[in-house]
C-alpha cells in the first residue's frame, strides 16, 4: 500500500518568485565579487582622494606665493644695496635723430 502526500496547487506566479529570488541572488553575488565587502558600487563613496588632491593643490598654490614673495624680496634688497653702492643699472641709450653740428 502506498501513501501518497497530498501535493499543494501549484500557486500562479511562485515559478516567477523563484525565478526572481535566483535573480537577485546572483545579482547580489556578482555586486559581491566585483566590488568587495561593499554592497554596490554606489556604496563607494571615499572622501580621502578628494581630500589628498585638495592638500596638493593647496600646497602648490602656498609654495607658488611662497615663491614669488622671496624673489621680490631678493629683486628689493638686491635694489638697495646697488643704490648704497652706487652701482645703478645704466640706461639703455636709445639713439635720437642726428644733432646739427655748429660748424
Amino acid at each position: 500500500m502506498t501513501t501518497t502526500e497530498p501535493v499543494a496547487p501549484a500557486r500562479p506566479g511562485s515559478e516567477r518568485h523563484v525565478i526572481e529570488a535566483d535573480v537577485l541572488r546572483r545579482r547580489q553575488l556578482r555586486a559581491a565579487l566585483l566590488h568587495g565587502s561593499d554592497r554596490t558600487w554606489r556604496d563607494r563613496r571615499r572622501i580621502w582622494p578628494a581630500v589628498v588632491a585638495g592638500m596638493a593643490a593647496v600646497a602648490v598654490i602656498v609654495a607658488a606665493i611662497a615663491v614669488a614673495g622671496a624673489f621680490a624680496k631678493q629683486r628689493s634688497e638686491d635694489a638697495k644695496q646697488d643704490h648704497a653702492v652706487g652701482r645703478y643699472l645704466p640706461a639703455r641709450h636709445v639713439p635720437g635723430p642726428p644733432q646739427p653740428s655748429d660748424s
